[in-house]
């Protein structure tokens, strides 16, 4: 019966369901629900003095679905694209629809793109990132971090935490010292 043109018959009708729920169908009656006056649409009433918003200016070329012609009126410039991420992200936007599980695939391979250059720019400043403590490791011991989760439906996880966390930095760490090693062994030859 289920996704079906056919309407299923309803287990109840409306009556029964008023004597057996008190206040069941309350709202059925349009004097009794307060919003009824904000539900009529009153174009003068809005208060906008605008049929569409003022386009906000476009400061480098934006990303934009393939299903619409224009920008909204209004769109975030916090983050503009850059780097490779930057690349991913308009080619999701140029090549697949917002309907497409690539697209938003690529958008969220993009966000992980992203973290990996911000933390490799980290590098080049004063102050870079600290896997240590950022994650907040040195806080857990004093925090009770068995007692803590104890109950939790992710007790499981605790053992996967440290991996997952400092997984990335060790390997990270680790192709650095073999890339390293491979250019000093071709300085040497």
């Amino acid at each position: 019966m289920t996704y079906t043109s056919a309407k299923p018959p309803l287990p109840e009708t409306p009556e029964q369901l008023r004597a057996r729920i008190p206040g069941w169908g309350a709202d059925l009656d349009p004097r009794d629900r307060p919003s009824v006056p904000r539900e009529v649409f009153s174009p003068g009433t809005t208060g906008a003095h605008w049929d569409l918003p003022e386009q906000q200016p476009e400061l480098w070329p934006r990303e934009r679905s393939i299903e619409h012609s224009r920008l909204t009126p209004v769109f975030g410039t916090a983050q503009p694209p850059k780097a490779l991420s930057g690349v991913l992200r308009k080619y999701a936007y140029r090549r697949f629809s917002e309907g497409r599980a690539a697209h938003w695939l690529i958008l969220i391979a993009a966000d992980r793109v992203d973290a990996v250059e911000s933390h490799l720019a980290s590098f080049a400043t004063l102050h870079p990132d600290n896997p240590i403590t950022e994650t907040g490791v040195l806080a857990e011991p004093g925090a009770h971090p068995i007692a803590s989760r104890r109950g939790r439906v992710d007790i499981r996880h605790q053992t996967l935490d440290p991996v997952i966390v400092a997984g990335p930095w060790v390997v990270g760490g680790w192709l650095a010292f073999r890339v390293a090693r491979g250019v000093a062994r071709r300085l040497r030859a």
